[in-house]
């Protein structure tokens, strides 16, 4: 367990900073993208040559990348159990609605973009099944999730700091593979999400170093924990209709790693990101405890990369109901 006052007086301190966060890392909506911006309009003259477009690329998309799109949109769009989850944490006091809680809001209503835009993209491209995907979502809304960080500030700024790094990684690689096949429609609008998710990581990851400013030693411990535990996907109890929670989640992983769109290789190379961000190796003043965990995270990345080296490549491709045959 954690101190809770010692947590909160931190969280107080810290949302004293809550609107130069605001400025900082995130737009403001009149300036801001939207979705419209980039789907085809439908009162445009040349709304059904756009809509063509838009389904000849994605009937050529590869299967395994174009999975990873409609589950990154899956992911997205189950952004209420985010938000209601970050708004129970430790020090957010969402009755004032002030602080930490408005940073919330803000940061949900940026995020809430990106399952709208790809939603609307994969409705409109003609190669899905639509309510196989409405149903996936729901369950993983309905079903929730357990991110090990319980209700603790350090814990979850943590894993949001790891989990924005790695949607910005898999958004960026699927625009990436849009484009290499002249989709670049799709891949303006993997981009644009991307950028947001970089931003957002930032913001998660200076979060993480104010802390380590005030409180170095629990901040440690709690980082120590999290990549014991390690930093499972928001979406891993994913389910397809007929299926158990969690079911269709080793199927979507293994589409991603095929296809290079987010691998066991990203998980390290975030995991050495965040270290050299934070600069773990030259904290000090850190208690007894707090340097055996220091000391474990920094060579960690050597013991997931010797684990990773002997992993075989998933070769079995699953039949997603997402996706029209």
């Amino acid at each position: 367990m954690y101190d809770k006052l010692v947590r909160s007086e931190v969280m107080r301190v810290l949302s004293k900073e809550v609107n130069q966060f605001i400025d900082k890392y995130l737009t403001p909506v009149e300036k801001i993208w939207q979705p419209s911006d980039f789907l085809p309009d439908t009162m445009s003259a040349t709304f059904q040559d756009d809509l063509e477009e838009l389904q000849t690329y994605a009937h050529e998309m590869d299967y395994d990348v174009f999975v990873t799109l409609i589950g990154d949109c899956i992911t997205e769009e189950a952004l209420p159990s985010y938000e209601s989850w970050i708004m129970g944490i430790d020090g957010v006091d969402q009755e004032k609605g002030e602080g930490w809680a408005k940073w919330v809001r803000h940061w949900t209503a940026e995020e809430n973009r990106h399952g709208d835009l790809l939603g609307k993209y994969l409705y409109l491209c003609g190669r899905v099944n639509m309510r196989e995907v409405e149903i996936t979502t729901q369950y993983l809304i309905q079903d929730g999730f357990d991110l090990g960080t319980s209700m603790d500030p350090y814990r979850n700024f943590v894993y949001t700091s790891f989990q924005e790094t790695a949607t910005n990684i898999s958004h960026r690689r699927v625009g990436t593979f849009a484009k290499q096949t002249g989709n670049k429609k799709l891949a303006k609008m993997c981009a644009v999400i991307a950028a947001d998710e970089a931003r957002h990581a930032k913001a998660y990851k200076s979060f993480i170093t104010r802390i380590f400013e005030m409180d170095a030693s629990e901040m440690m411990l709690a980082f120590e924990d999290m990549m014991k535990k390690k930093i499972v996907m928001p979406a891993h109890l994913m389910r397809e209709s007929g299926q158990k929670a969690g079911e269709l989640w080793g199927h979507f992983s293994d589409a991603a790693q095929r296809c290079r769109v987010y691998t066991a290789q990203d998980y390290i190379d975030i995991l050495k990101e965040l270290l050299e961000d934070w600069k773990i190796e030259h904290i000090t003043g850190l208690n007894e405890k707090a340097q055996k965990a220091q000391e474990y995270l920094m060579k960690l990345p050597a013991r997931l990369q010797r684990i990773t080296d002997r992993m075989a490549e998933p070769l079995l491709e699953y039949q997603f109901k997402w996706v029209r045959s």
